[in-house]
């Protein structure tokens, strides 16, 4: 019988898996405590639990399900990426970035991507698997441990890696749970932003959570039209649907909504493309976040310009949008998702799972 993930489990089913064993109820807690307090990685880490037990636990569980394949430090030494291989020996990205005040990380929720964004490199692999609650949560502890070593601490958390969070949402909502349980973990939840490219009802579902989790949608044109070729899932869920279901959500939960805007030069980028989406915000409790689009091999468009993202930060600003220009960390690591394990496939065709 395979093992199971000790990740997957929720602090309900752990004492029903303890009690199956004939252990008393407060070894869950010496348990839960373990994985996420302590960060423990191995069984034998356990001191406080008895060695019969510990034996039992690691003939049915693993703890750690990752295994680094490749790991990518960028030139300033501020941006790590790292391509983990998983039991099936499917793979995925997480990206550690670190500023000066905070340490945050990108995770994934998908092997591949079903969306299809034209650049985006995930979206260029197709979609192979769900990931699991536990293994969404592997990725963070991985770090956790990471920083623990360094004597410093994870402050961010960004599900904005391979895959759209909201087609897995159960795992999601299970991971963002025994994130923010405050018997473990205990992260806040003004610390973690989903990203979605705009699955309307799975925003309407996350608004009735009423959680204080940040929310960002992709959004990148204002323009029906091109935002369809851009990201196809707009023609399922155009903008004339999607910012209504948006602007609930800001009245719902009164959590300002971030939007993501990937600067790619002369295509979305103009003082025209600009105005549109200035007038398409109005109004909201919004907030822009841009960038310069990471180029990937697939799509041969480059982003924009500093020049071209400055100005169009200030027509925003000029009619009232909150907006942020937003450092393109790791270009020379691939650090955009998905780039990594594409260049992978392409240099092993070990990992031709992965597509």
């Amino acid at each position: 019988m395979a093992k199971r993930l000790i990740y997957d489990l929720d602090f309900e089913s752990l004492a029903a898996a303890l009690a199956e064993l004939d252990q008393p109820a407060f070894r869950t807690q010496q348990l839960w405590e373990g994985l996420y307090t302590h960060y423990f990685a191995d069984f034998a880490q356990f001191s406080n639990i008895p060695k019969d037990l510990r034996d039992s636990l690691s003939a049915q569980f693993i703890i750690d399900p990752l295994r680094v394949q490749k790991s990518l430090l960028s030139q300033d030494g501020l941006t790590e990426k790292v391509l983990f291989a998983l039991p099936d020996n499917l793979s995925i990205e997480t990206v550690l970035m670190r500023y000066e005040r905070r340490n945050s990380l990108c995770i994934s929720t998908q092997i591949g991507c079903p969306m299809g964004c034209v650049f985006c490199a995930t979206g260029q692999m197709g979609f192979i698997r769900n990931l699991s609650s536990g293994e969404i949560l592997a990725q963070i502890l991985h770090f956790m441990r990471k920083l623990k070593a360094e004597d410093q601490n994870l402050t961010n958390i960004v599900y904005m890696g391979m895959g759209e969070p909201f087609l897995n949402y159960e795992a999601t909502m299970n991971s963002l749970r025994r994130l923010m349980d405050p018997r473990g973990l205990n992260f806040g939840a003004r610390r973690i932003t989903i990203s979605t490219v705009g699955i309307i009802p799975k925003i309407e579902q996350f608004t009735e959570e009423n959680l204080q989790v940040n929310l960002a949608v992709s959004l990148h044109t204002a323009d029906d039209s091109l935002r369809s070729q851009l990201v196809p899932a707009n023609r399922m869920f155009p903008l004339s649907k999607l910012i209504p279901a948006c602007k609930a959500y800001t009245e719902k939960t009164h959590r300002r909504i971030s939007f993501e805007y990937a600067l790619i030069d002369g295509v979305n980028d103009s003082h025209e493309a600009a105005l549109a989406l200035s007038s398409l915000l109005k109004g909201m409790l919004c907030h822009v976040n841009l960038i310069a689009l990471n180029p990937s091999k697939k799509y041969p468009l480059q982003g924009s310009p500093k020049a071209k993202i400055h100005a169009f930060s200030a027509t925003l600003e000029e009619h009232g949008i909150p907006v942020t220009i937003r450092l393109r960390r790791g270009v020379e690591i691939q650090a955009g998702c998905g780039q990594l394990a594409s260049a992978e496939k392409t240099n092993d065709n070990k990992i031709n799972t992965l597509q």
